[in-house]
This record gives structure tokens, sequence and C-alpha cells, in this order.
């Protein structure tokens, strides 16, 4: 059975402090424990084909085995960990290529969902993607990543829902799951997220134009830059 043992990882280029340990009697824990393992596995403190036992983590993270279990599904509805009958839940390999490759996809359906919202979106949902934009102002100093992430999650939902495709928004759902926690890290790049609250700021004028190429091309670029980013992380730690 491989131990796990986290190695240290180099605060260099992070703007965030350590975290706490977790509560034992918090609420929902399973989704700070999904955070804590995907972190893991996505720096390689946790090894692609290292074996999760739900006894050894319920203990590391002082829960019990119900939301490790909860936490573990949800790793494997991510593609981050496999879940194998009589071998129990393991990291899942997912090389740097295949990384890479989920960028490129994930860069032209959210291009994509900006054209359509500068050709279909009301001037009532403009105005709830501004919003969302405005709402990322306070955590933008890069501060708190984390804090900023979830507001920059929302923005980019609300984008999803202004194509006015439900198949699109389905489809880019689903590959933005399998990319969160890349994308949630690679903001812990020094500067990155100043940078990325200015490109959503041109963004929601592009759509409010309704410049479909300019929107198009303007997301197409900034999820092509988180991918560089996280690369920039990875190389650092």
């Amino acid at each position: 059975m491989t131990t796990i043992k986290p190695t240290p990882v180099s605060t260099a280029t992070l703007d965030q402090p350590a975290r706490a340990p977790l509560a034992p009697g918090s609420v929902r824990l399973s989704q700070p424990l999904v955070e804590r393992i995907e972190e893991e596995i996505v720096t390689r403190q946790l090894a692609p084909g290292a074996r999760l036992d739900e006894t050894e983590l319920a203990q590391r993270f002082a829960v019990s085995r119900t939301p490790i279990r909860e936490a573990l599904i949800q790793l494997a509805s991510a593609g981050l960990v496999e879940l194998r009958p009589r071998r129990g839940a393991i990291v899942a390999q997912v090389t740097p290529q295949q990384l890479m490759e989920m960028f490129d996809v994930m860069a032209e359906l959210e291009a994509h969902c900006g054209r359509l919202a500068a050709r279909r979106s009301t001037a009532e949902e403009q105005r709830e993607l501004l919003a969302a934009h405005e709402a990322c102002a306070d955590s933008s100093n890069g501060l708190d990543p984390d804090r900023y992430f979830y507001l920059n999650e929302r923005f980019h939902q609300i984008l999803y829902r202004m194509s006015h495709n439900a198949f699109l928004e389905d489809q880019v759902r689903h590959l933005q799951r399998r990319l969160r926690p890349y994308r949630r890290l690679q903001l812990r790049v020094r500067q990155r997220v100043s940078h990325s609250f200015l490109e959503h700021r041109s963004i929601v004028d592009a759509i409010a134009t309704g410049n479909e190429a300019l929107a198009a091309d303007l997301l197409r670029s900034h999820i092509q830059i988180q991918g560089e980013r996280f690369g920039d992380l990875m190389a650092s730690l």
C-alpha cells in the first residue's frame, strides 16, 4: 500500500498561506476534502497509481470514512481518481499531453460560448455578467486566489448560460469540472488573478457591444493562458 505523506509545497510563486486542518465537525466536509485531495493529486504529491485508502485518509484528515468516500466518488467523476473493483480508489494517470488537449478543447468551447453570448444575450444577462465580474474586484489583488476562483466560476457559468445553447452548456460544464482543479491552482501564479480580472473586463465589453469575433478570441486566449500558467506553477513546485 502506498503511504500517503504529502511533500511540502514550495511557496515561491504562491500568494496563499497554508491551510488550517479540517474541522471534524464541519458541515459538508466532502467538498473541502475534494479540494485538499485533488490539490495533492494535481501537484503530484499523490502520484499516479497511488492507492487511496479510505481509513488512512480518514485518519489523516480527522474525519469519518463517509465524507472520504463521498470525496473519492466526486474525484472519480472528475477523472482524477479511478474506482476499481477489489482494488479500491487509485490516482488516475493524466499526462501533460492529455491536459493540454483538454485546455485546447475548453478554449474552443468557451470561445463559442462567447461568440453566441455576443449574438444572443439579453441586456439583463449582460448586466448579470457585469455584476459577476465586479463581484470579483475585492479579491482581484491576488491575496486570496481561491476566493477569486469561486467568484470567477460564477462569471464563467453565467457566460455558458448566455450562449442559449443547452447542449453546448452541458458539454462545457462537463469539461470545466474536469479542469476545475487546474484552473483553480493556476490562479496562484503571481499576478495571474489581477490579469484574469482585466481579461474578464474585456470579455464583458466585447459581449455587450455584440462583437462576436472579439469575444471568441478573448475567451480562447483567456483559457489558453490558464493552461500555460498552470504549467508555470508546476515548474515552480
